[in-house]
């Protein structure tokens, strides 16, 4: 399983997506993520979403083997249903 998360710096949500892709990383053989810094990369809105494939409102936006899960919270609804995650 190989995650993106899309974030940008000072981001509260993108640090905590970030710390748990970490945590399933240490936990996981299975699983490995990339963080794509949006302003460090120039990636703008209109190229998230066309990425994304809807309007952008917020980061992160993250994919679980290319497929868009949405931020953070479905994220971790995501990990914790099928990734066995269970930590608040």
């Amino acid at each position: 399983m190989f995650v993106v998360i899309f974030g940008r710096p000072g981001c509260p949500f993108c640090v905590r997506a970030k710390d748990l892709a970490e945590d399933l990383k240490t936990n996981r053989d299975d699983f490995n993520y990339r963080y794509v810094d949006i302003h460090a990369e120039g990636i703008s809105k209109a190229d998230l979403e066309k990425t994304v494939g809807k309007p952008v409102e917020t980061v992160p936006q993250i994919f679980v083997d290319q497929a868009h899960v949405g931020g953070f919270t479905e994220f971790e609804a995501y990990a914790k249903e099928n990734l066995g995650l269970f930590q608040d």
